[in-house]
């Protein structure tokens, strides 16, 4: 059975997004669309359905719904689409949507801050406790986002697509976040732009150039036996290798700018710990306007 592409609505203009991206990610992929409204509804009104405050609320969830997948149908009309209105806390519902899914998509304010879906830490939390990659798509990403300019400038969907980008740490597992990347740059016949920051040690002192050097070209040569197998399993990829020098979180936001794909690790956390992404992962949900893919990893 094919997982579905998962997209968590709302109605708010980023939500709107996700649902767009994740249209055009399902058709790429050749899967089925599925759109979650997740709302826990209200305390329990036996007899009282008939008040404006209960029956309005929820004619204008139904609404939404109903509006978004024809816009959707209208847009992309060989997409294999479904929707449900789950009546539950959303943090919990796209959890559980998340274990069934290829992948989730959600709406993203940036910023550090998951938003559309549901505010803030809540949504933070789904993004870092979910088990399969997830998505945030900023409000005003289009097709033609995706995309690189035409030859006068102008936006258009016609053209080749933007790379992606994926930021690795050679020191860690990366081998899902990998897969992933060379996987959509595939999907979009893109360029794959791999970033890896290396900086010198604080053990080293002040180091002279040819310390730096000597780093450098290890760093160099690390990244290399890490992309090798990817190379060969995915050839038809070109692949770009750029490392910067310093701070991941610091270097990493810029290193990646230009790109139409973000793809970056997380670690798989344990819900007690909280809804934190870590220092890199949150500088680059901050600070990256374009989509960006949180891949789970040990």
């Amino acid at each position: 059975m094919l997982r579905p592409v998962v997209a968590g609505l709302d109605g708010s203009r980023e939500s709107l997004a996700a649902a767009h991206w994740a249209a055009r990610e399902a058709l790429r992929r050749r899967l089925p669309l599925r759109l979650v409204h997740a709302w826990e509804g209200l305390p329990d009104i036996s007899g009282r359905a008939d008040l404006p405050e209960v029956r309005v609320p929820q004619s204008r969830a139904r609404r939404m719904l109903r509006d978004t997948v024809a816009q959707l149908a209208e847009s992309y009309p060989r997409l294999d689409l479904s929707s449900e209105q789950v009546h539950r806390q959303p943090g919990p519902a796209l959890l559980d949507e998340a274990e069934n899914a290829e992948l989730l998509v959600i709406g993203s304010q940036g910023l550090g801050a998951v938003g559309g879906f549901v505010l803030g830490s809540v949504a933070m939390a789904t993004a870092v406790h979910a088990e399969r990659p997830v998505v945030l798509v900023r409000a005003g990403e289009t097709a033609e986002s995706e995309h690189l300019p035409d030859v006068s400038g102008r936006a258009s969907a016609q053209t080749p697509h933007r790379d992606v980008a994926v930021a690795v740490d050679t020191d860690g597992p990366c081998d899902d976040v990998l897969d992933f990347a060379f996987r959509a740059a595939e999907l979009r016949r893109a360029p794959l732009r791999v970033v890896h920051a290396w900086h010198v040690p604080l053990t080293h002192g002040l180091p002279d150039a040819g310390t730096r050097g000597s780093l450098r070209q290890e760093a160099e040569r690390g990244l290399a036996a890490l992309l090798e197998p990817w190379r060969q399993k995915f050839p038809a990829v070109y692949v770009a290798e750029i490392l910067h020098e310093g701070r991941p979180a610091h270097v990493l936001p810029r290193a990646v700018s230009g790109s139409g794909l973000l793809v970056v690790g997380r670690r798989r956390r344990h819900p007690a710990i909280g809804a934190h992404a870590g220092q890199v992962t949150h500088a680059l949900v901050h600070h990256v306007t374009r989509p960006v893919v949180l891949v789970p990893h040990d």
